[in-house]
This record gives structure tokens, C-alpha cells and sequence, in this order.
């Protein structure tokens, strides 16, 4: 399996963590790091726009996304058609995003949450199945076409 992660300067620190921790839990996993590479400002949108098209496109199953508070990350990659980016600060945020809404990136605050519920968000995310059903009914009107 490979994941896109990528990041303003609020994320940094985070995703430094965060490849860190998936490469130790998961190592078969391949991580594309998309960045930002340091903690210097930048402007997420660079960022969030090239982790989507990554998922977008199929050459990566997962995203992850982490600005300070999720919002500008998410709203970005939810522009991209067949992207379903949703923002998660707790562990039932994270389930339900992939079992109702099949969302394949992750956008995570780094201002809100710490490390330890971040790993476990993002395994949570990554381990959980879609449920289909009435909710692929409801996931197949996303797009508004």
C-alpha cells in the first residue's frame, strides 16, 4: 500500500512523527512525502492540491493531510473529483469517515490534537473498511453529477 503525506508549517513536526511511527508499525507501507520540509510558512494549498492528485489519480490509496486546524487542507483536496477528504480529531471521526463516507485522505489539525491520537487516528483510518450500502448510495451523490 502506498500513502500520500503532505503539509504546511503547522504539520510539520507532526508528519515527521507520524512517518516515523507508520514506518515502525506498518514497514511494508510506502510513504510519499510530499512536504513541506521544514517549519518555515508555505502555503498549504501547494501541498494539499499535490497529496489529492496523488490519491485522485490512484497512485496512492491513502492521504494524509495536516495544517493547524485541518480546515484549509481539507477544503483544498475536496476540490479534486474523487477525493473524499475529511478532518478528524477523535477516534470515531476517524472510523466513521472511512465506514460512511469511504473518505480516502485523512486531514488532521495539528493545533488540536497531540502524537499518540494521531497514530491511532491514522491507523484507525487505514485499517477501517467501507460499509457500502446505503452508504454508497449516499457517497455516489458527492459529486453532484
Amino acid at each position: 500500500m502506498t500513502i500520500a503525506i503532505g503539509c504546511d508549517h503547522a504539520g510539520y513536526a507532526l508528519k515527521e512523527k507520524l512517518k516515523q511511527h507508520l514506518s515502525e508499525s506498518m514497514p511494508s507501507l510506502l510513504i510519499e512525502d510530499i512536504g513541506t520540509f521544514g517549519p518555515d510558512s508555505v502555503d498549504y494549498p501547494d501541498f494539499a492540491h499535490e497529496v489529492a492528485g496523488l490519491v485522485n489519480d490512484h497512485f496512492c490509496e491513502y492521504g494524509i493531510l495536516i495544517c493547524g486546524s485541518a480546515n484549509g487542507v481539507a477544503i483544498t483536496a475536496n476540490k479534486h473529483a474523487k477525493v473524499r477528504a475529511a478532518i478528524c480529531w477523535n477516534m470515531d471521526t476517524a472510523r466513521l469517515a472511512r465506514q460512511h463516507n469511504d473518505a480516502n485522505i485523512i486531514c488532521l489539525p495539528a493545533r488540536f490534537i497531540d502524537e499518540p491520537l494521531a497514530f491511532e487516528m491514522v491507523s484507525a483510518f487505514m485499517h477501517t473498511s467501507f460499509e457500502g450500502g446505503r452508504h454508497a448510495i449516499r457517497v455516489s451523490k458527492i459529486s453532484g453529477k
